[in-house]
């Protein structure tokens, strides 16, 4: 991962991190920090990867399959990779 200096808030990203927020809100007034979302997507994404890494030896591969997303998922049963890039 390179570091960089600033986060570019494009509209689309914008759009993405107001629907976060709205999950991670305590209620419809609370209005969390972006920091606070970021992070509660983040330790998602690693959750989500461990669950599904841990559910291979559990259930077949078409059901794994069902719990896919855009960033994660399950290819052959061999390995967990990344969509996004």
């Amino acid at each position: 991962m390179s570091r960089r200096t600033s986060l570019k808030i494009t509209d689309e990203r914008e759009r993405q991190l107001e629907k976060a927020s709205e999950i991670v809100a305590n209620g419809p007034k609370d209005d969390p920090p972006m920091s606070v979302v970021i992070d509660a997507a983040l330790a998602h994404l690693i959750q989500s990867k461990e669950n599904i890494q841990n559910a291979r030896a559990e259930l077949r591969p078409e059901t794994i399959q069902q719990f896919n997303t855009e960033v994660l998922g399950l290819q052959y049963r061999t390995r967990v990779v990344s969509r996004w890039r």
